[in-house]
């Protein structure tokens, strides 16, 4: 994918950076740049040669100005292997390669922390860290992988999390219906229909976005809410045509007809079976997860 439409895609979202306030960026000393002979020194070739003057760039990565460039830049890096584990990260020396300050650094990396992707430690100095303590969770990191090395895994685990949680989710929401979420379920499902017919993908994955987004919303379960996020997530970054949400034709809508007018009679079978209707992989694709089965 280039990297305008990366930039297009990611601006759309409204996910949270974690930044953090300019009192707490100084909570770890970060190690001062060693001599060039240091050993295990980052390899910069291979970033995108379009960031690498972060300050050239329009600002407006999830709003977040320089930082948040620098954020989805070293977040793919590392993700992609290009920053392999226990490799350490030097301010001076990201600053110098993406021509930023060092505040700017700080901000990225302790951002890049809070999503479990380094550590910084005293007289340690900033360090990546391994996939088994990335918050795997983060719809950034989600968005890194999908688009990184390991697209084929994150699709799958995508698919097998939405298989698990969404199905759940109708069958609680139909005994906590609400006017107000069921016309707006309605709506999502208008808006999506008038897309399909007028070729409008854009606008009918984002209706799709906000219809399950909704669903789960209204299940009344706080911790399903929490996930909520990474359906999201998972609808934009699907890369392919593993569930129904991702060919818009007749029979995806009519499912989402069948989920909403099950919520309405409060029927949480009916929903739930219409959702997994849904999500159910198509035949052509390798099967992630299991055919509901007819009774």
């Amino acid at each position: 994918m280039s990297t305008l439409a990366h930039t297009m895609m990611t601006s759309a979202r409204s996910t949270d950076s974690g930044l953090v306030g300019p009192g707490e960026l100084d909570h770890y000393p970060y190690a001062e740049a060693p001599g060039p002979d240091r050993v295990g020194a980052p390899a910069w070739e291979g970033a995108d040669p379009e960031l690498g003057r972060v300050g050239r760039r329009a600002a407006g990565s999830r709003g977040r100005g320089l930082h948040g460039q620098l954020v989805q830049q070293l977040g793919q890096m590392i993700v992609s292997g290009d920053l392999g584990a226990d490799r350490p990260l030097v301010p001076e020396e990201i600053g110098q390669r993406f021509e930023v300050s060092r505040t700017v650094v700080r901000e990225s990396l302790r951002v890049l922390e809070a999503k479990g992707l380094v550590s910084a430690r005293p007289n340690v100095g900033t360090r990546v860290r391994p996939v088994s303590d990335w918050n795997l969770l983060d719809p950034d990191i989600i968005e890194w992988r999908a688009f990184g090395p390991q697209r084929d895994d994150q699709r799958r685990e995508l698919s097998e999390l939405r298989w698990t949680i969404e199905p759940l989710a109708a069958r609680l929401a139909a005994g906590h219906g609400r006017e107000d979420v069921q016309q707006r379920l309605s709506d999502m499902v208008e808006i999506m229909g008038h897309a399909m017919g007028q070729g409008d993908a854009i606008t009918f994955s984002r209706a799709d976005a906000e219809f399950h987004s909704l669903l789960i919303q209204i299940a009344g379960n706080r911790m399903l809410e929490h996930l909520s996020g990474i359906v999201s997530a998972a609808l934009q970054v699907s890369g392919g045509p593993v569930t129904g949400c991702d060919r818009p034709n007749e029979t995806t809508l009519a499912h989402h007809v069948r989920i909403v007018d099950a919520l309405a009679t409060g029927d949480g079978g009916a929903a739930e079976s219409a959702m997994r209707q849904l999500l159910t992989v198509h035949p052509e694709v390798e099967r992630v997860v299991p055919a509901p089965r007819e009774h």
